[in-house]
């Protein structure tokens, strides 16, 4: 189970642009594992809040994300995502409509991480500890409200726990995100539950909550919330499955899909990804 870097998610639900490392597994001293990834929801006009609101144009919101783990030990672990967001505010969704935010499409870069894993016990259970932090590297477009990420840097401690077995493994994770510049930060909770089904294939179902806790007091632009991306006190409940094929011993693919139980200020539509990885 140790060699299983279950990491095939990016951007889901159009919230994150890092991969989130919620494997409580670190790398073996001077080993490496790379990852390319591609996320996209396309064409959504729908957001989840209280009650549920539209978005003035279609928007699609895609991610081609590059992540990369190094092992400067057996028990610590550095990490890095470089995320590229793909944008585009299309038509209205109300035809005729008189608009506050133009028609754009656009490519930037959204929040680069790093961060450090480290391993505290690994007796078949293991658990780890880890600390993320998010770059303010995204950008803004006024006319047409598309946003590639926080205006805020970000910091994510978490702790990790997991047991493999011979066909099977679980893992959970507990944290937070903090951010600046008046961003409310978050609560995180979820865990997954995988199952090999054949020697080359592993089937994963999981879930991740997100709890916005309010403290924060950011007001984006009118255009920011149209178009709901990266706006202030985003939460989630969601649920998904992944497929993580092994090609080799080094190589594999995975992919997966995403979607809500419910939330608030996050798109009201599935995320899908697919992903290819190499092991050095």
């Amino acid at each position: 189970m140790k060699q299983i870097k279950l990491l095939g998610l990016t951007a889901l639900l159009g919230l994150a642009t890092t991969v989130q490392a919620q494997s409580p597994w670190t790398q073996k001293k001077n080993k490496a594992y790379v990852q390319a990834s591609f996320t996209s929801i396309s064409n959504y006009d729908k957001l989840y809040g209280d009650p549920d609101y539209a978005t003035e144009r279609k928007i699609t919101d895609q991610t081609i994300q590059l992540y990369g783990e190094y092992g400067v030990s057996d028990a610590t672990t550095l990490f890095a995502t470089v995320p590229l967001k793909m944008m585009k505010a299309g038509d209205l969704v109300v035809p005729g409509a008189t608009p506050w935010t133009a028609e754009a499409s656009e490519s930037k870069l959204g929040n680069i991480q790093f961060g450090v894993k480290h391993n505290f016990y690994n007796k078949k259970w293991i658990i780890s500890g880890q600390l993320g932090i998010e770059a303010n590297t995204s950008s803004y477009d006024a006319a047409s409200g598309l946003r590639s990420g926080f205006d805020a840097w970000s910091f994510s401690p978490m702790v990790l726990v997991g047991r493999g077995f011979s066909n099977w493994y679980i893992q959970a994770f507990t944290g937070a995100d903090v951010r600046t510049n008046a961003y409310s930060s978050n609560y995180r909770l979820g865990g997954e539950l995988g199952y090999k089904a054949v020697s080359w294939l592993w089937v994963a179902g999981f879930l991740d909550g997100s709890a916005a806790l309010g403290n924060g007091d950011r007001v984006v632009p009118v255009n920011n919330r149209l178009t709901g991306l990266y706006v202030n006190n985003i939460s989630y409940a969601a649920f998904g499955l992944k497929l993580i094929g092994e090609i080799n011993q080094k190589f594999g693919v995975n992919a997966a899909m995403g979607g809500a139980f419910g939330g608030r200020n996050v798109a009201k539509k599935p995320a899908f990804t697919f992903g290819v990885y190499y092991k050095l």
